[in-house]
């Protein structure tokens, strides 16, 4: 099985001289098709930078990223926000949604910069917010709608296109229980169900039940491969 991300030797530094940040220092990492990958570790220690660089949101300093089997480092800066559109659907703990637009129409204009025809992105849209339990909420704009229900929008919104990533930085760190329970869910099927692969970073000890592999980070640098996190967590 290809990998859908292969990581090798990657660095990530900022500054130069005396004041230089090594924020990643030889990460090597595949994020597989159908898994749900759980990136944890305390603040600071790089699990969000690595997101943002598998992402292509983030440059690599050095070392090698494909997605897709595509060397990604190296790309001119013009080909990056086709790669991203392509390949990915990101998922954020501010829900990022457009306040003035209605849940609909924020699934719609994702849909629209994914180059889908205008005549198909409403019918996609409706279906999208369908299969997140939306169906009676997709003329509700974001201030009418719960914390739970924005992330699921949110969800809904990364899954225009049908990206084969899907990457979520905090996704359940500012819902209750019960909505984390049906984010998560929700993030669980698209990998085990559609063959997504779902890399999640996160504090959130909850979401630990939901990982087919947890990698912690430290400084930087990965402390803990799959077998090890995994026994630690079932």
């Amino acid at each position: 099985m290809q990998a859908a991300i292969q990581i090798r030797n990657v660095l990530k530094r900022y500054g130069s001289g005396a004041g230089e940040v090594r924020a990643l220092e030889g990460v090597d990492l595949d994020v597989l098709p159908g898994e749900v990958l759980v990136l944890m570790g305390p603040s600071g220690s790089g699990k969000t930078t690595l997101l943002s660089i598998m992402g292509c949101i983030l440059r690599a300093t050095a070392g090698s990223v494909k997605v897709a089997g595509r060397e990604i480092v190296g790309l001119p800066e013009s080909e990056l926000p086709r790669v991203r559109l392509d390949h990915f659907g990101f998922i954020f703990q501010g829900f990022n949604l457009f306040p003035a637009l209605t849940a609909r129409e924020n699934v719609e204009i994702a849909l629209d910069l994914k180059r889908v025809p205008r005549r198909q992105a409403r019918p996609r849209a409706e279906a999208l917010l369908t299969g997140v339990g939306l169906e009676a909420k997709m003329g509700r704009h974001p201030a009418d709608l719960s914390g739970g229900e924005k992330q699921r929008v949110a969800i809904a919104r990364a899954l225009a296109g049908d990206p084969p990533v899907i990457l979520a930085d905090e996704p359940t760190a500012a819902l209750d229980s019960a909505s984390g329970k049906t984010v998560m869910s929700i993030l669980s099927g698209l990998a085990h169900e559609r063959g997504r692969a779902v890399v999640i970073v996160t504090h959130d000890p909850r979401v630990l039940a939901y990982a087919d592999r947890v990698v912690r980070i430290a400084d930087g640098r990965i402390s803990m491969q799959a077998a090890e996190a995994a026994e630690m967590v079932h």
